[in-house]
């Protein structure tokens, strides 16, 4: 694995990377509350056929956190910031993994040149509204009244406290003690700044924007028939098992799998997961 910086147009842009440079590649935003740490695991897993690569994105792990009047900190922003991303490190062709934010980022990507996109492989990344998990609820009513109360509401939970139930949530027991406490403990330590925290504010404030694009993304599977693999925890509060067979409306063909763990599977179920995601890409987006 190495460890790299980048810049993207004026931002400074730390990823991290595994494999060889003409390998095949999957591209692995991140999602909220956490960074390209998430996926060392899958870089370590994959990386003996395959070229990952997972950015820190803006205001997020290491990579630069540039002024709201140089950076927007909306999904439309990183969804552009990911484009430039892949341009800077000119890669043409890419498999895309789709999970929690990240996969609005990677979704928006794959509609802008479709012809890039070997295929995707989603993980706990939701494009139907009408099956929203419970946890939704309370955002729904922050979105429904946006303003000061609101921004107030999102912010209380922007803290040590929101990062650790962010990554263990709705975990039974046997499966919550597999959660390393560093994922909340690092990610705060490297949110930890006014300037961060309020960054991500904005992002969070911005989520209900991503509602009116469901039906064009949705659009966009139903066209263009992507290879997908789904692998997916169930026990996640935003995204349940409905979620994600929601996907076979618009992707019959796509592959289905289902887990017995929640929102972080390459946490809890990384020796699960990993080969049938090998044996995916063997199929779909092979080594030369």
């Amino acid at each position: 694995m190495r460890h790299r910086t980048t810049q993207v147009g004026a931002i400074q842009t730390f990823y991290r990377e595994a494999g060889a440079d003409d390998a095949p590649v999957l591209l692995l935003p991140h999602g909220y509350p956490g960074s390209s740490f998430v996926y060392r695991h899958l870089l370590a897993a994959l990386g003996d056929r395959w070229r990952l690569i997972a950015p820190d994105l803006p205001g997020f792990g290491y990579s630069a956190t540039p002024a709201p009047e140089e950076f927007g900190y909306t999904f439309d922003a990183y969804a552009d910031f990911l484009y430039d991303f892949v341009n800077t490190l000119e890669l043409d062709r890419y498999a895309i993994w789709l999970h929690d934010y990240g996969s609005q980022f990677g979704l928006r990507l794959a509609m802008r040149e479709p012809e890039r996109v070997a295929c995707l492989i989603i993980q706990n990344g939701d494009i139907y509204e009408d099956e929203f998990g419970p946890k939704y609820d309370g955002l729904r009513e922050l979105w429904a009244n946006p303003g000061a109360e609101s921004r107030r509401g999102i912010a209380a939970h922007v803290s040590l406290e929101g990062f650790r139930d962010e990554f263990v949530g709705e975990l039974p027991d046997h499966v919550a003690d597999r959660i390393p406490p560093d994922l909340w403990t690092l990610h705060w330590s490297l949110m930890g700044t006014p300037e961060r925290i309020a960054n991500l504010v904005r992002l969070l404030e911005d989520q209900p924007s991503t509602l009116p694009r469901f039906e064009r993304q949705q659009a966009y599977l139903r066209e263009h028939q992507p290879p997908t693999l789904i692998v997916w925890g169930p026990h996640d509060g935003y995204m349940p098992e409905s979620s994600a067979r929601a996907y076979h409306r618009d992707l019959p063909d796509a592959e289905l799998h289902l887990f017995d763990g929640g929102h972080w599977l390459l946490e809890t179920h990384l020796d699960e997961v990993a080969p049938v995601v090998r044996d995916f890409l063997n199929r779909v987006h092979p080594p030369r």
